[in-house]
């Protein structure tokens, strides 16, 4: 039986009027994003934006120009850690928005921390992108760690599932052990307890009803990782119009890869859009990939 999860409301018309600006400062970004990393931080920030305030009016990403949003926060967020993967060549070549783009390579930056490859990764199994995924698993924790911030420990591990899982690692067990006991309110230091338990939880304990080949548990989990996510993003009215509550990315990170391995999803939500769920841009992603656009 499908189980139905609401999503909040938004103000529409108000965030749709935004999405011009945010579009604007999108495109100013992606103009420094070869050699300057203010572009780049911002490139990651506003591209992911732009895809969520999309989404607003167009819950189900159906239209063109909402894929194409997702599409391209992918590209970029795939781009800055593509740009730490090449110490010995002085510019990575990546598509970004149709366009072949030179990246000068860089090292641990502010911006490339555990929680933006988290976004990526994420990203590009929505895309499924598996090219990307590839390139993502092999950049080198130390590198996330080395950035210079202060993370919760959970991060890393999660991280490392998520390598560990993609490459076909025989140590995925003891890393999803490791995240699953990290990703608990107790050892948040610099997240509140109520987000590491809402939003950081669910999809690692997805993954592992997932891993199981647990339809049941897996949709079980699915569902309570929605219902999470909406309480969490509706506690108070500042969370309430918070563009990041309007997709679960990491709920719905995990249904797709469910979905494209034959795992049945059976929940529905706002925060779930259907067409990336069920991936109906694929013929659009091949015949892109075959003109080379």
């Amino acid at each position: 039986m499908t189980v139905i999860v609401p999503r909040q409301d938004y103000p529409k018309d108000g965030m749709a009027a935004a999405v011009p600006v945010m579009e604007e400062s999108l495109s100013e970004a992606l103009e420094g994003i070869e050699t300057s990393h203010n572009s780049r931080s911002g490139a990651v920030m506003e591209s992911l934006n732009v895809a969520l305030v999309r989404t607003v009016g167009d819950p189900d990403s159906v239209m063109r120009e909402t894929w194409e949003s997702w599409r391209l926060a992918m590209q970029v967020h795939s781009a800055v850690f593509a740009a730490t993967t090449a110490p010995d060549r002085e510019t990575v070549t990546c598509r970004v928005r149709h366009e072949e783009r030179h990246l000068a390579t860089t090292g641990p930056q502010t911006y490339l921390s555990a929680h933006t490859w988290i976004d990526a990764f994420y990203l590009a199994m929505i895309c499924r992108d598996a090219a990307g995924l590839d390139m993502l698993a092999r950049v080198p924790v130390s590198l996330l760690r080395a950035f210079g911030g202060r993370l919760d420990e959970y991060a890393y591990a999660w991280v490392e599932t998520l390598q560990s899982f993609w490459l076909r690692c025989d140590d995925l067990g003891a890393h999803l052990v490791r995240a699953v006991n990290l990703c608990v309110p107790e050892q948040a230091r610099t997240l509140d307890g109520d987000e590491m338990a809402k939003l950081c939880r669910p999809p690692v304990m997805m993954l592992y009803r997932y891993l199981r080949g647990d339809a049941t548990g897996f949709n079980e989990s699915l569902a309570d990782a929605l219902r999470q996510h909406k309480e969490y993003w509706t506690a108070d009215e500042d969370r309430k119009v918070i563009i990041h509550g309007i997709v679960a990315i990491g709920p719905l990170a995990i249904a797709c890869l469910a979905k494209a391995n034959g795992l049945p999803v059976e929940v529905e939500s706002g925060y779930l859009p259907e067409a990336l769920l069920d991936f109906a841009w694929r013929g659009e992603c091949d015949a892109q990939a075959a003109s080379g656009a």
